[in-house]
């Protein structure tokens, strides 16, 4: 006789023997399949996060905008600097490698700072032959060469003077109002600090900082500029007004960085006047 294979109560009990639910589940109706789902879910956002921040470590305008950290900038510098050697012909990274050397003129680690502005002249040239009718290149370059006047002496600044001045005058003559009134701006630091022998001049300082504030009168930069001047000619009640202005400006979204270097040089000048 055969031994027969014992009987099943019931379709129930025979189907779970096999190791069968019931009815056969689909995606995410049991509960380990739900937590399979969830585990697969978070790994997807971890790689699409992960992904999304190397490419953000990778975008030089993304770097740039956090320049607050010199070394955010320096890369930013770097990046544009490998897309130029690969398209000589790329104005706009030639342009924003200026850019990124001004800043880094004046807040990478001290010994470092005047190669970054020779660097950023050297771009800024390039920028101008690429697109002279443009005023990107003309308004970096003098911008790096301003700064390296101020800071390196007077032979930098006799070096320099002529140039910075035409730069920004055709600046003016292409734009006037190309990143609210800036060749104004410089303009009129220009005509306060060089020398009147030299071609300064107080009135004409005045008179570019004021217009600058026409395209944007929340400067930070144009009003701390005007104090610096009103004070340099003893209008010391004029100039207090001129640090108010500083500190009570709302930060420009895309000049923040600039903003608070302002903000904090005009509360240190101001307290000397309390």
């Amino acid at each position: 006789m055969f031994a027969a294979y014992p009987l099943v109560r019931n379709v129930s009990a025979f189907w779970t023997r096999f190791g069968v639910s019931r009815s056969p589940s689909r995606e995410g109706s049991s509960p380990s399949s739900a937590s399979s789902f969830r585990i697969r879910s978070c790994i997807c956002l971890f790689y699409i996060c992960a992904l999304a921040a190397a490419a953000a470590a990778q975008d030089p305008d993304a770097l740039y905008a956090a320049r607050a950290d010199p070394a955010s900038a320096a890369q930013a510098a770097d990046l544009w600097a490998a897309r130029l050697a690969s398209d000589p012909a790329d104005f706009e990274a030639a342009w924003k490698i200026a850019r990124a050397c001004y800043w880094l003129g004046s807040h990478a680690p001290p010994r470092e700072r005047r190669g970054y502005l020779e660097r950023g002249i050297d771009a800024a040239e390039k920028a101008i032959a690429l697109r002279s009718e443009r005023p990107e290149g003309h308004f970096w370059l003098a911008a790096n060469m301003g700064t390296l006047a101020e800071s390196y002496g007077i032979s930098a600044g006799l070096r320099y003077r002529g140039r910075i001045r035409r730069e920004l005058e055709t600046v003016l003559r292409i734009d006037p109002a190309f990143m609210d009134g800036s060749a104004d701006r410089a303009l009129g630091r220009w005509y306060h600090k060089v020398p009147r022998l030299f071609g300064g001049n107080r009135r004409r300082a005045e008179d570019h900082l004021r217009a600058s504030l026409k395209y944007d009168p929340y400067s930070t930069v144009s009003h701390f500029f005007l104090a610096e001047l009103l004070l340099d000619e003893d209008r010391t009640d004029e100039a207090r007004r001129e640090l108010r202005a500083v500190l009570d400006a709302p930060f420009n979204p895309a000049w923040a960085p600039e903003d608070a270097d302002y903000k904090a040089r005009a509360r240190a000048l101001i307290a000397t006047l309390d």
